[in-house]
């Protein structure tokens, strides 16, 4: 395994906006978002079939009151979703998923936290972005022209995955010759990519679970020090996923947290900017209290 990567909780990463945004300052090139350590990216499903809380906050009240119980318990992104990509999911019309995330991300817009839309469809992006999302998360990697051309339009940054496949078929027999060198590889192509066509900045997320067995999850999670060594800042998603039950023997998917939560601290000691999330306050307060255990300077209680 690789080393951890020596001092992640001084590590500056930033994301730049082309718009004004929660928490950013002008720059030169826009508006720019810079933190310290590993923030938190809290998960909103808006779905009836979501894998882990399908239906819970699929009204509008319950997802507005858990976005905010998420701000402030200390998470730095709320990513909205309207579409489930769980293995095996199937598609819903733009028009059935906009009717899910228009309504939370204009009762959210101006409340102090940054908004993410997730999404696969540039349509449903454009609108998200005009109804106050600030940045889009993208499980194909903005594969779809339409999807770079929204982003760089609305000067939006975007969260750049991969995914083997798409979501009703990742999970049968994903193969790769070297995943590592392969996920890292499409990453790298793809942020180039979409940064020379005008989107300001992006995340880099491996895509745990998308199209790769528990193997090659575990292969990716044990190589992020080479891929957040890079210039862009990485996102690591593994909240309540199957892996945890195969490594752990948790059916369950809600009470897969514990699981997470290692996985997570692991992502963050090696650098990982930001962790996608369903129980944001529990992984505020831990990751908090790696921070103060590897800062030989913390003085508790200031």
């Amino acid at each position: 395994m690789s080393p951890p990567v020596e001092g992640w909780t001084g590590r500056a990463h930033a994301l730049t906006f082309g718009f004004p945004v929660p928490g950013g300052e002008r720059a030169a090139d826009g508006w720019r978002v810079t933190w310290r350590g590993c923030a938190v990216m809290g998960v909103l499903n808006v779905t009836p079939d979501s894998f882990s809380d399908g239906g819970r906050y699929a009204s509008l009240e319950a997802a507005v009151t858990r976005a905010r119980a998420m701000r402030d318990a200390g998470a730095r992104v709320i990513d909205v979703g309207g579409e489930s990509t769980r293995p095996g999911a199937e598609p819903v019309p733009a028009e059935q998923e906009l009717d899910r995330v228009r309504p939370v991300l204009r009762a959210l817009a101006g409340e102090g936290a940054l908004l993410s839309v997730d999404t696969m469809k540039p349509e449903v992006a454009r609108e998200a972005l005009a109804a106050g999302a600030h940045l889009v998360n993208d499980v194909t990697g903005l594969r779809d022209p339409g999807m770079v051309e929204v982003c760089a339009g609305a000067g939006a940054p975007a969260c750049v995955m991969h995914m083997r496949g798409e979501p009703r078929t990742m999970q049968r027999s994903p193969q790769y010759r070297d995943v590592v060198a392969e996920v890292h590889a499409f990453l790298r192509e793809r942020a180039a990519a979409v940064l020379a066509a005008g989107v300001p900045s992006v995340l880099l997320d491996p895509g745990l679970g998308f199209g790769k067995t528990a193997a090659h999850n575990l292969a990716l999670l044990r190589a992020l020090p080479e891929l957040t060594c890079g210039p862009h800042p990485v996102l690591v998603g593994a909240s309540r996923k199957k892996m945890i039950d195969l490594l752990a023997g948790v059916p369950n998917a809600a009470d897969r947290d514990p699981g997470s939560l290692a996985l997570h601290l692991h992502a963050a000691r090696q650098g990982a900017a930001m962790v996608r999330v369903h129980a944001a306050g529990v992984h505020v307060q831990a990751l908090r209290v790696q921070a103060a255990l590897e800062d030989p300077t913390f003085t508790p209680g200031r």
